[in-house]
């Protein structure tokens, strides 16, 4: 399912949910809400009237009066310190729904329930009628205040209204010793059933408004989010058709920022693989045919002409075959490395030793052509390696400083001990490289001087192959170049132990 339909349904779903949600609060708990919320207003003020009274601070009906009218109550108050209650405040509140003020038969009704309940007694619905017409009729047979009601109204309501509830609130405050009040409050319980049916009836509008709305905006927010990805899905299938010229631009939020910058990345070393490919074809397609073409011309002449089979034309076509040979090799080689096929085996062995049976190799180049090759080292260094590759490092590092030597031929290979470590650097006094360069060196295929030239340019794979072992071996390496000033490449290894020179 794609990625727009799902973000709709969850947004759709989320929107059906949260209507649930409102329907059920304001419909099947709104009653019982308002009552709770009607019971927490009047027992509040109660508090409030209590402590004015406790403070001596309601000194007139002024204030029982405010409280009153701003909160649709009546409040009675009574000195109940003898045995007839003497009214000191009152405040009624009268309203359209029939509240009333309460006569004193149902007032020393309530005194004696708030008596009887710990001086606190709170009643609310009509289902408090009732239990008042129990207590008035045993009040009536048992009671000796003296008095005979003269109505049982209760509760201070006109049932004629019907469908309202009042709620009381009655509590005895003791004063002191020999001072008492009794205050009485009654409030009105509104009928909320055609509340009820107002808010169901708005709750439909809202709702078919709110799943449109919600419908809309979901396809809406959808589409915006999903539509980054759509645009980088087709730029990425562009960029599996080898078209590295997509440009990754997509923004809307983090993430997909983040993944554009990441393509972008992709794309950019993607084209660079290409390219390095492209160029390794021809590197390698030239290397090939030239050493091919000299052995079957010298092959050709050994056979068809007489007396050219010559010792020095077998050894052409013994360089040239070495020439091949050496060329698959270190692409077998490369290969093994970046696949991890090749595991090193270490061995203790000294490094100084190895590299002067390396410049051994090097004793006709020298003789023939000219080229100074030196060695200098402090002392003699033991490393734990794996000794055909550290072999096979320096190698390629004295054979790519003799490719770029310059004008003099000099190599110089230079071995230092320092800190348990040992550094071997392979300097030569060449062109040098340009300091935008010398970042891409390393890559495989990578070639700074791009034309060729037989018996000076390689393949591209031996610093590539030189960056691979040293890796493998958790070594330091680096390059150190300058224009016009030639160039030293270096590397370093843990040293074993080291002794003087022989």
């Amino acid at each position: 399912m794609p990625l727009s339909y799902k973000l709709s349904i969850y947004f759709i779903g989320f929107s059906a949910i949260m209507l649930c949600f409102l329907w059920i609060f304001q419909t099947m708990f709104l009653e019982n809400c308002y009552t709770l919320i009607k019971q927490h207003q009047v027992s509040t003020y109660a508090a409030q009237i209590t402590r004015s009274i406790k403070d001596e601070t309601l000194t007139d009906s002024d204030s029982i009066g405010s409280i009153s009218r701003q909160n649709e109550m009546s409040v009675y108050v009574y000195d109940s310190s003898n045995a007839i209650l003497t009214k000191k405040y009152s405040s009624e509140f009268n309203n359209p729904l029939g509240l009333r003020d309460i006569n004193m038969s149902n007032v020393y009704a309530y005194y004696q329930l708030a008596r009887e309940q710990g001086n606190n007694y709170t009643s609310i619905s009509k289902a408090e009628e009732r239990e008042f017409d129990n207590f008035f009729d045993n009040f009536l047979q048992n009671g000796d205040l003296g008095f005979i009601p003269d109505d049982r109204d209760g509760f201070g309501f006109d049932n004629r209204q019907g469908g309202a509830e009042n709620m009381i609130y009655a509590e005895i405050i003791e004063i002191d010793d020999d001072t008492e009040c009794f205050v009485l409050i009654t409030a009105m319980v509104n009928p909320v059933s055609s509340v009820k049916s107002t808010i169901q009836v708005q709750l439909l509008i809202v709702s078919i408004i709110f799943i449109v709305f919600a419908v809309v905006l979901a396809f809406l927010v959808s589409r915006r989010i999903s539509r980054p990805l759509v645009e980088i899905n087709s730029g990425v299938k562009e960029l599996a058709r080898q078209n590295y010229a997509v440009e990754f631009s997509s923004s809307g939020y983090l993430e997909v920022q983040e993944l554009s910058n990441t393509l972008n990345v992709t794309r950019h070393e993607l084209q660079k693989a290409d390219s390095l490919r492209r160029e390794l074809i021809a590197n390698i397609s030239h290397d090939l045919r030239t050493p091919l073409t000299m052995i079957t011309g010298y092959g050709e002449v050994m056979r068809d002409l007489p007396g050219e089979n010559t010792p020095e034309n077998v050894q052409v076509i013994i360089d040239e075959a070495n020439r091949l040979t050496n060329l698959v090799n270190d692409m077998l080689d490369l290969s093994k490395l970046q696949t991890g096929a090749i595991e090193i085996e270490r061995e203790d062995f000294s490094l100084t030793d190895e590299i002067r049976d390396i410049f051994g190799r090097y004793a006709k180049l020298r003789e023939q052509e000219g080229y100074d090759i030196q060695f200098i080292a402090d002392k003699n260094a033991y490393v734990s390696a794996d000794r055909v590759k550290i072999g096979q490092v320096i190698y390629n590092f004295v054979n790519n400083a003799i490719t770029h030597c310059g004008d003099d031929k000099t190599v110089v290979v230079t071995q230092k001990t320092n800190d348990k470590r040992v550094r071997v650097e392979v300097t030569d006094h060449g062109d040098g490289i340009e300091p935008e360069k010398l970042r891409y060196i390393w890559d495989r295929y990578y070639k700074v001087d791009k034309e060729h030239k037989r018996g000076v340019i390689g393949t591209g794979l031996g610093l590539s192959i030189v960056k691979n072992i040293l890796e493998l071996h958790g070594a330091k390496y680096g390059v150190k170049s300058k224009p016009g000033a030639g160039s030293t490449f270096w590397f370093e290894l843990e040293c074993s132990f080291t002794e003087p020179l022989q």
